[in-house]
């Protein structure tokens, strides 16, 4: 999943995550500076439905706004080396 929280805030307006922070905090979801950097900066690897429900209402956005599917890129398989076997010359 793409997690695309400063693009929802950029989009808003917000454009750093201690804005954003005070926000939360404004709408009872209090977030340590550590864990902001991490919500601004990276993917989350968990997230609780609690807290993402409080950041929806504050960005005025939906779950699909901030989660993005991905989809995987699989590397081509490369192709067995096919190798020809002739008969020429060979008596039958």
């Amino acid at each position: 999943m793409k997690w695309n929280l400063r693009l929802v805030a950029a989009q808003r307006g917000i454009w750093k995550a201690t804005d954003l922070q005070r926000r939360f905090a404004e709408h009872g979801l209090v977030i340590s500076a550590g864990k902001m950097s991490g919500l601004w900066s990276k993917t989350p690897a968990s997230l609780k439905l609690d807290d993402l429900d409080i950041i929806c209402r504050v960005l005025g956005c939906e779950v699909g706004d901030l989660l993005e599917p991905e989809v995987p890129v699989v590397p081509a398989q490369r192709q067995p080396d096919v190798v020809c076997e002739t008969t020429a010359g060979v008596a039958e």
